[in-house]
């Protein structure tokens, strides 16, 4: 039988890992301005930022439900998922907000701050990740249905408009 603590310990490194990746990896020379992969990953593929930034925010969820945040900050995290959803979704302007606003970095620092080891989630608690999972899931869906919608409809006509110029 697996560990409880282990697994726990593994997924808040595989966590840290990500959040660093995704939104501080980089530093912009002779600034304190850091940035990750998301909004350049965002820019280059459209959509596929937000996805990957789904992903993060599934995996915070669920270890901070294994680490016994309180139910308040479990809604913070989900407000921050929001957040970077909706604003996320505006090409260019999403993957500058992206740059600034670090939703995974905040939720990480929430679980950091409101971690109560020990502590036994409640049906409640599992109700408000499950919220918070569904709506990280379809930050990844709806930027990928979008990209392959426009792509599939309006791709051919753009390449064409661009060849004929």
């Amino acid at each position: 039988m697996a560990d409880p603590e282990r697994s726990v310990s593994t997924l808040r490194r595989w966590a840290e890992h990500l959040v660093a990746l995704l939104d501080d990896r980089f530093r912009i020379p002779g600034t304190d301005v850091r940035f990750g992969l998301d909004p350049v990953i965002g820019i280059l593929f459209p959509g596929v930022g937000d996805a990957v930034t789904g992903v993060g925010s599934v995996g915070l969820m669920a270890l901070a439900l294994r680490r016994g945040v309180p139910r308040a900050i479990l809604f913070r995290m989900i407000l921050n998922i929001l957040v970077d959803l909706f604003a996320g979704a505006l090409p260019i302007v999403g993957d500058i907000f992206d740059l600034a606003y670090k939703s995974n970095r905040r939720n990480l620092e929430l679980i950091r701050q409101h971690e109560t080891p020990g502590s036994k989630a409640t049906g409640w608690d599992y109700a408000i990740a499950a919220l918070g999972v569904s709506l990280a899931v379809l930050s990844i869906i709806v930027p990928l249905v979008a990209v392959f919608y426009f792509g599939l409809n309006y791709g051919p006509e753009l390449l064409e408009h661009l060849r004929l110029r």
